[in-house]
């Protein structure tokens, strides 16, 4: 645990049959609701948002899965102020497929997040148990990237390497979950998460000073960044 792990997961597989995607992602679902996944992206949004004037903003999740995160902001009575459209990017026609169903109302993108269409201008830009899907070298590319697309900031929702998180989804998803890739890959996105330290030099290597960085229940960081000077719509 003292270093991150970069062993793939079965879900880093694009030939992974759609109807095992469909399983994980009503797991992943499920999991992120329980345990507090969503409201953890909600309230980094709303941090965001809470003073920037009201009006029409495009907010896209990159690594957006089954959709279930964008649903779950959508949803949310956080943002009364503010009429928000929602897209989703990721590389797994599979999990598009999946989202374009369960979330209808937002647009998607089946692409690499780097080769986004230019025309794609997002307010902010958030991603839920992505980050760690990528090397340490990936993400400060990644850091840059966000940063530079976003106009008012970006989110980032993912999870803490730790002992007791390891073990505790262990034998939970050993116990309840019906998805081998969800047994599989839940335990090992443990260890390949994230301690306190491995942020702060991620973004110094990044360049990005305005990172605030939160520990939140379940073993999850919150991350916030708000772009210096932002005050339009």
């Amino acid at each position: 645990m003292q270093e991150r792990a970069y062993q793939k997961e079965l879900l880093d597989d694009l030939t992974v049959p759609f109807e095992e995607i469909q399983l994980n992602m009503r797991e992943l679902n499920f999991i992120n609701t329980w345990l507090g996944g969503h409201s953890i992206t909600i309230e980094g949004m709303r941090k965001l948002m809470q003073q920037v004037a009201s009006g029409e903003y495009l907010i896209l999740e990159i690594g957006c899965g089954g959709g279930d995160n964008l649903k779950a902001l959508s949803d949310s009575k956080a943002f009364t102020t503010h009429k928000l459209r929602f897209a989703g990017v990721d590389i797994n026609p599979a999990c598009i497929n999946y989202a374009r169903t369960a979330f209808p109302i937002a647009t998607y993108y089946e692409s690499d997040y780097r080769l986004l269409d230019k025309s794609v201008q997002p307010a902010v830009i958030f991603s839920s148990l992505f980050c760690h899907h990528f090397t340490n070298e990936e993400l400060v590319t990644q850091l840059r990237w966000m940063y530079e697309k976003s106009r008012i900031g970006f989110v980032i929702n993912d999870l803490h390497r730790h002992p007791l998180a390891y073990w505790s989804i262990r034998i939970l998803t050993a116990l309840f979950s019906r998805s081998r890739l969800v047994r599989h890959d839940a335990p090992l996105s443990v260890k390949r998460g994230f301690k306190r330290k491995d942020w702060q030099a991620l973004f110094q290597q990044a360049g990005i000073t305005e990172a605030e960085i939160q520990w939140r229940w379940a073993f999850r960081w919150l991350i916030t960044v708000k772009k210096t000077g932002y005050a339009g719509s």
